[in-house]
């Protein structure tokens, strides 16, 4: 077995067990294979491995990947932060966006849509604990964001996704995560039908599947330690 292929190995048996203690089935919860800074060569080994869904922050590095790979099937997602001028490139090659905070983005996102493509499936993001580094909409900002984006064409929304700060221990995490899990219910509660929770990364996927993530977002647990550029 490569490293990548026992890497992820140990993820999903992690996942596995924490669904178990959540008294979850592991199927309700996807792996996200964070690739950014990895070339093709790594995702390459990863899919050789079982592995499908792959996240990407960067997304003009991102769409250099997608092209090279093309030939496989690969689900790809876009986690990192969408600017305006970058909307056309997530809207023709990505998958599914997470990142949508602001109903400008979903609009240009939704008119740059490729028609011959499956409706682009967008998560939006919320600022769950208020971090003053973290992107995202309020909470009290979610339900009028999310009805808005649900109206627009060649979208599918699908729910939210979250990033907070580092808690101090699981219980903490938890609580935090939970927000975003009484969050999804209260929107779907309106009559949003939204299934997905992207939340939880390597240091915390435990406490976010027992809080009830549906997508967790793994990146050096799987790739290694990451070398960004100077």
């Amino acid at each position: 077995m490569t490293k990548i292929s026992t890497q992820l190995s140990a993820v999903r048996a992690r996942i596995h067990a924490a669904c178990q203690a959540a008294g979850r089935f592991p199927e309700a919860v996807t792996l996200l294979a964070v690739s950014k800074t990895f070339g093709a060569d790594s995702v390459q080994a990863a899919f050789e491995a079982g592995q499908t869904a792959f996240g990407e922050n960067y997304i003009q590095e991102a769409v250099e990947k997608i092209i090279v790979l093309r030939q496989l099937p690969l689900v790809w997602h876009c986690i990192g932060p969408v600017q305006s001028n970058k909307t056309r490139l997530v809207a023709e090659h990505f998958d599914w966006v997470h990142t949508v905070d602001r109903l400008k983005i979903a609009q240009r996102l939704s008119e740059q849509r490729p028609a011959g493509l499956p409706p682009l499936q967008v998560c939006i993001q919320v600022n769950v604990d208020g971090g003053p580094t973290k992107s995202g909409v309020a909470p009290e900002d979610a339900l009028a964001l999310a009805q808005a984006v649900a109206g627009l064409p060649r979208l599918r929304l699908r729910g939210l996704m979250c990033i907070p700060e580092p808690a101090p221990d699981f219980a903490a995490a938890c609580q935090v995560f939970k927000r975003a899990s009484v969050l999804l219910h209260e929107l779907n509660v309106q009559g949003l039908k939204l299934d997905t929770l992207s939340m939880g990364m390597s240091a915390d996927l435990e406490a976010a599947i027992a809080s009830g993530s549906t997508l967790v977002r793994v990146g050096s647990a799987i790739f290694g330690a990451r070398h960004y550029p100077a």
